[in-house]
């Protein structure tokens, strides 16, 4: 069996809703990543069990600008996107996960969900879990589960119940 990351972001003070992915995943995923725009304190207890970024609506220079992590096998590389220009393309990004040497890349900002495959390293943006924007935005806030195996990487992003949208989950193969 392979590792199971959570990644949420934009929550934008909503506390409540990442208490309860707290509680509902603790234990049962590998790594649980934040991509910034918490609006909590950087010393939150909840920060003891998400890796979590700075985003352009925190304001304190404790978190930090991107992170890298290892988690099993995969090199994950967190940030917010708003340094990189993420509204304007993933061009930015992708040289810093080749930098990084990153086989996974998680951003948010955009507040749009998405992932695509891209020189090997899997980018994906949770959308946001508190104000979505775009085609998915009547699901009412998403965060993403990524399956990770030798063979593929599986997304599958889910909503604010915790309930898998049927229609947005998708898998990548290796190499």
């Amino acid at each position: 069996m392979g590792e199971k990351i959570l990644v949420v972001s934009d929550s934008h003070g909503d506390r409540d809703i990442l208490v309860k992915l707290l509680e509902k995943y603790k234990g049962h995923v590998s790594a649980m990543f934040h991509c910034g725009d918490s609006e909590l304190e950087p010393d939150d207890e909840l920060f003891n069990d998400f890796h979590v970024v700075i985003g352009n609506c925190d304001y304190d220079p404790r978190f930090a600008k991107k992170i890298i992590v290892k988690v099993g096998s995969e090199t994950v590389l967190l940030t917010h996107g708003h340094l990189y220009g993420v509204n304007s393309g993933l061009n930015s990004l992708n040289l810093l996960a080749q930098e990084n040497k990153a086989t996974i890349a998680l951003f948010g900002h955009t507040h749009l969900l998405g992932a695509e495959m891209n020189n090997g390293c899997l980018f994906l943006n949770p959308g946001s879990i508190s104000f979505p924007r775009g085609k998915y935005s009547h699901i009412g806030g998403t965060y993403a589960l990524i399956d990770v195996d030798a063979q593929k990487l599986h997304v599958q992003f889910y909503n604010r119940a915790f309930e898998p949208v049927p229609d947005l989950a998708v898998d990548y193969k290796r190499g």
